[in-house]
């Protein structure tokens, strides 16, 4: 006897997203919260105009799946790139801690003019990174398969 193929049979594909309009960078800041990241890997390219992040990023995708199945969360690198930086500014973020590690808790887009805007990253321990665009231009982009997360936990916001 066949049977047919269910959903929770597929293979789940690294993600590989982009956003064009404040709708879609929504999208792309779920899916960062809690990324962690030395400040090594944080990257501003002046020439190609492009700012970039290394990130663990939490698998917010997985978590329930996780937790119905009693598994360890987990984790996977990617590269959060941002095209089109016309400057970049940040506030208690240090350039020369380059071994400092970083938590993004938030990412949001406030327009300009002419589809300009500002990007800002949100870090824990009031840090801040602001990105000035042309236009709204960012992919999230999977680069490793996923691991466990070292704590075997998910981030609790509870206050």
């Amino acid at each position: 006897m066949t049977e047919d193929a269910r959903f929770e049979d597929g293979g789940e594909a690294p993600l590989r997203l982009k956003a064009l309009d404040a709708e879609d960078l929504a999208v792309l800041a779920a899916l960062v919260q809690d990324a962690v990241f030395p400040a090594a890997e944080m990257k501003w390219d002046r020439k190609a105009r492009r700012f970039a992040i290394l990130l663990n990023r939490f698998r917010w995708e997985d978590a329930d799946k996780a937790a119905l199945r009693k598994r360890d969360y987990e984790r996977v690198q990617s590269v959060l790139v941002i095209e089109d930086v016309q400057a970049v500014k940040s506030q208690g973020v240090d350039p020369r801690d380059a071994d400092m590690v970083y938590s993004l808790l938030s990412m949001a887009f406030t327009a300009g003019e002419d589809g300009t805007g500002r990007i800002e990253l949100t870090l824990a321990g009031d840090g801040a990174v602001a990105i000035d665009v042309e236009a709204l231009e960012v992919v999230l982009r999977d680069v490793t398969r996923p691991y466990v997360a070292p704590s075997k936990k998910a981030p609790d916001h509870n206050l």
